[in-house]
């Protein structure tokens, strides 16, 4: 396969696959996640040749075509059984996924400001659909206008930010114009960092996201959880890393300072929750505060720890929100935390998996969520941000509570809550792709050198 094919079949992979989705469903003979399936695998096994073989900066976008597809595929099995028993598993919803990440993938390698506005729009109108693909579940409906209204705001800000780098610099390539530098490139930089700051719930532009994620379907909160944010994640590591020195002097004590407040509101809101979703949302947020931390170092080894710290992220996030979503009745999704009593011993498999993953957003060893903290911690304390990284263990460690207290409530109470919910059958789609997030974490835990080595590889190249 040449280098070419290479970078653009993960692309027409996911535009054909959802395409073949909608005609698919003109004759009604095809299995509905059939096509998203083939799609995914499509998308990912070009980029995994790519990641094994080019280096510098082919090497990263095969990488993100990895992990988005990836991420595609996970959110596939773990939606299939899980919508079909629910009544919303129609032809629409898998072929919104399939162009969703479409989008995040062009968001992810975007090397101007057109495509990155184009691949962030893609992703968020078809994020906005399948939030409320459960019609009859008005908290989804709910959720679904919550993430529009804001979403359509940021949005506004970063193209009007775009903008201002435009006619400040007169090119769209986002290394050409922020190279230019000078008073309107810097504003411009400013707005669009508001904008990504919205998509990746950096405090204080954070505030939709609890809502948003307890009314979404569980596999789909996955999904919003973790490609839409490892894809916004991309993208800010690429603005940082072509932002001019006089712009991060200007930028970076702001920056600090949403990375700081994003990390504590994150792990000290998630504290006082009742809900596991929100508890799962509040978490996402703290890592998107370590995800920024890591931007700033993205000179001094931070671009290639925060990437093996999306991987991390990835993994247990879809694996939280899965083992939600397959831990959960007919009806709606087991939300509350004191619903989950005893459900170590009635499901120990599921609970098993959902368990891995707190202790992995925990940062607890030997998980994979430790050695990415380690990672970023090391990167920021490299670059000379010793009191942010000193902040953001000391919020790390907070975090421990809230991800240890479900567990307690898992393994630690012998009796099932009062009210129980009999989970639906999981099918061997969404089993298979729950317990290869719980072992990933796991694996990169036990040896982070299989993906350390690919990633210091690919930064050595550049």
């Amino acid at each position: 396969m040449t280098a070419f094919i290479a970078a653009y079949f993960p692309h027409l992979s996911l535009a054909l696959g959802g395409l073949c989705i909608l005609l698919a469903a003109c004759f009604r003979r095809t299995p509905a996640a059939l096509f998203p399936v083939l799609a995914g695998l499509a998308a990912l096994l070009p980029g995994w040749w790519g990641l094994s073989g080019p280096e510098g900066a082919s090497g990263i976008l095969c990488f993100y075509a990895v992990l988005l597809s990836g991420i595609t595929l996970a959110t596939v099995g773990l939606t299939a059984r899980y919508a079909d028993r629910r009544g919303f598993a129609g032809d629409a919803l898998y072929g919104l996924l399939l162009w969703s990440a479409l989008g995040m993938l062009l968001l992810a390698e975007s090397d101007d400001w057109l495509m990155l506005i184009v691949g962030l729009e893609l992703a968020s109108l078809c994020l906005y659909a399948v939030v409320a693909a459960r019609l009859s579940d008005p908290l989804g409906t709910e959720a679904a206008l919550k993430y529009f209204l804001p979403g359509a705001m940021a949005l506004a800000v970063l193209v009007f930010g775009a903008a201002l780098v435009y006619a400040g610099s007169g090119s769209l390539d986002i290394a050409e114009s922020l190279a230019v530098g000078g008073p309107l490139t810097a504003a411009g930089l400013a707005l669009a960092l508001i904008g990504i700051g919205f998509k990746l719930s950096l405090a204080p532009v954070h505030l939709w996201t609890p809502d948003v994620y307890q009314g979404a379907p569980a596999p789909i909160a996955a999904f919003l959880s973790t490609g839409s944010k490892a894809a916004t994640a991309a993208a800010l590591l690429h603005v940082c890393a072509e932002a001019p020195p006089e712009a991060r002097e200007l930028l970076w004590p702001a920056l600090a300072g949403v990375a700081g407040l994003t990390m504590a509101v994150g792990n000290i809101g998630a504290i006082s929750q009742k809900s596991i979703k929100r508890v799962l949302a509040y978490s996402s947020i703290a890592q998107m505060g370590y995800i920024a931390m890591a931007a700033m170092a993205v000179d001094e080894g931070g671009g290639e720890a925060a990437l093996f710290y999306l991987a991390a992220f990835a993994l247990m996030d879809l694996g939280a929100f899965g083992a939600v979503g397959l831990l959960s009745g007919e009806v709606g999704d087991r939300d509350a935390i004191e619903a989950y009593r005893g459900l170590g011993y009635v499901h120990p498999w599921r609970a098993g998996a959902l368990a891995i993953s707190l202790l992995s957003l925990a940062g607890l060893p030997p998980t994979a969520g430790f050695i990415g903290k380690f990672l970023v911690f090391g990167a920021a304390l490299r670059a000379g941000y010793v009191g942010l990284a000193a902040f953001g263990i000391i919020t790390a460690v907070i975090g421990i509570f809230y991800a240890l207290r479900i567990v307690a409530a898992l393994y630690m109470q012998a009796e099932v809550a009062a009210h129980p919910v009999i989970p639906a059958p999981a099918g061997p789609a969404g089993s298979a792709a729950l317990w290869a997030m719980a072992a990933g974490l796991l694996l990169l835990g036990l040896f982070p050198g299989a993906l350390l080595g690919p990633l210091a590889r690919l930064f050595g190249g550049v």
